[in-house]
């Protein structure tokens, strides 16, 4: 699928209410992804007061499975750029990545964390507006990349997504505390 970068970048600035700066990574496996892939940094907002970290292009020229992931993030941290290198990576060379899919990072999100996984949700904190980003002959899906424990996410294998997605709201999820204890 091909899609306009500009068009994203505007739609995610928008939707989010801050300037994204295009961050070309040049480590890794950066040979696996378009060429105009980046990520987009975003700093602390008017509707969010945190960071952002989104891709930008990981689905350009497949056929389908057409995503884009984001995070969120307490600061400032080039390392969740890797990250979503490694995940843009992974989706397009090993296993396309969907809605309610869980990856193991291969290392905390943040120093220090429990959360070394990651699970692929719906972005509950911008909505339908967000998520789906129209282009000529379908549309692109924004989702949420969403670091979790490997407890949580051999919960989620054993009892489904909505089960996890439960436990989350139940016990009031602090998304951004790199520190917090696992919900399972």
């Amino acid at each position: 699928m091909h899609y306009d970068l500009q068009h994203l970048q505007r739609h995610l600035e928008g939707q989010w209410q801050a300037a994204g700066r295009r961050i070309k990574w040049e480590q890794g496996p950066t040979d696996q992804l378009h060429p105009d892939f980046r990520v987009l940094e975003f700093g602390p907002g008017d509707k969010h007061d945190c960071w952002i970290y989104s891709t930008l292009g990981m689905s350009l020229g497949r056929a389908d499975d057409a995503i884009e992931l984001h995070l969120f993030a307490p600061g400032q941290n080039l390392n969740l750029v890797e990250l979503l290198v490694a995940a843009a990576a992974y989706h397009r060379t090993a296993a396309p990545l969907s809605l309610h899919h869980t990856v193991n990072l291969g290392r905390p999100w943040l120093p220090g964390s429990a959360c070394d996984h990651a699970y692929v949700s719906q972005p509950y904190l911008d909505g339908l507006e967000l998520e789906l980003f129209r282009v000529e002959g379908g549309a692109v899906s924004n989702y949420w990349l969403l670091p979790i424990t490997e407890s949580e996410r051999d919960f989620k294998v054993q009892m489904g997504w909505q089960e996890l997605e439960d436990m989350f709201e139940v016990s009031g999820l602090d998304f951004l505390d790199p520190q917090r204890p696992a919900c399972v």
